[in-house]
């Protein structure tokens, strides 16, 4: 029997397309992962640098250096005096040490100014009375003809008696020294005493 080929090809081209999906369809689920299996981006940019865990504080400004020995006193100021406070400033008596250029002499008269303003250590020191015979560690300061006392209270020391039996005393009972030329734990917190004869004989010591 005669088959009619104009009836044929539809059908040849159908089965065709068919087949045509099919395999396209086979091929895109055989290859490929589950996109939804695939890990998700992160979101989370990572830092640039790492967070600093040890960074040093700033410095305190304003506090005052603490003096362990009465040798650490005399290395450090540029004059030693003993004398007498007055109305109008400080009369030397005796000079224990001056650095090197330093013209005042056992006669003279100096000017002592007060610490900065601003140093909190301010509140905690005594002041200089008129008539106070005493020994003095001073700062010379290098913008004017003038002298502060090492550290306030530190560098201060009351004198009772004459000659060089005459007792020195600290100041302060917590900013004071603890020893001539080494530390005394024991001693600390409690203020010093020796004998101005002693004192001349560390300021004699000093660099």
């Amino acid at each position: 029997m005669a088959v009619d080929l104009r009836r044929t090809r539809p059908l040849v081209a159908t089965a065709a397309a068919v087949l045509a999906a099919a395999a396209l369809s086979a091929c895109g689920s055989g290859g490929g992962a589950d996109p939804a299996a695939a890990p998700a981006p992160s979101s989370a940019a990572p830092s640039s640098a790492a967070t600093p865990t040890d960074v040093a504080p700033p410095p305190i400004k304003g506090k005052l250096r603490g003096y362990g020995t009465v040798r650490q006193l005399s290395d450090a100021a540029d004059l030693v005096v003993r004398g007498e406070v007055e109305a109008a400033g400080f009369r030397v008596d005796e000079v224990l040490r001056a650095a090197t250029g330093s013209t005042v002499r056992a006669g003279a008269r100096i000017t002592l100014a007060p610490l900065p303003a601003g140093v909190p250590d301010m509140a905690h020191m005594s002041k200089l009375e008129t008539g106070q015979v005493v020994v003095l560690y001073l700062a010379q300061d290098p913008t004017a003809p003038t002298f502060r006392t090492l550290s306030g209270d530190f560098g201060v020391f009351d004198l009772n008696g004459a000659g060089a039996e005459a007792v020195a005393t600290t100041r302060s009972q917590t900013m004071a020294v603890s020893g001539l030329n080494a530390e005394d734990p024991a001693a600390s917190g409690h203020g010093f005493r020796t004998t101005l004869g002693q004192l001349r004989a560390v300021a004699a010591q000093a660099r």
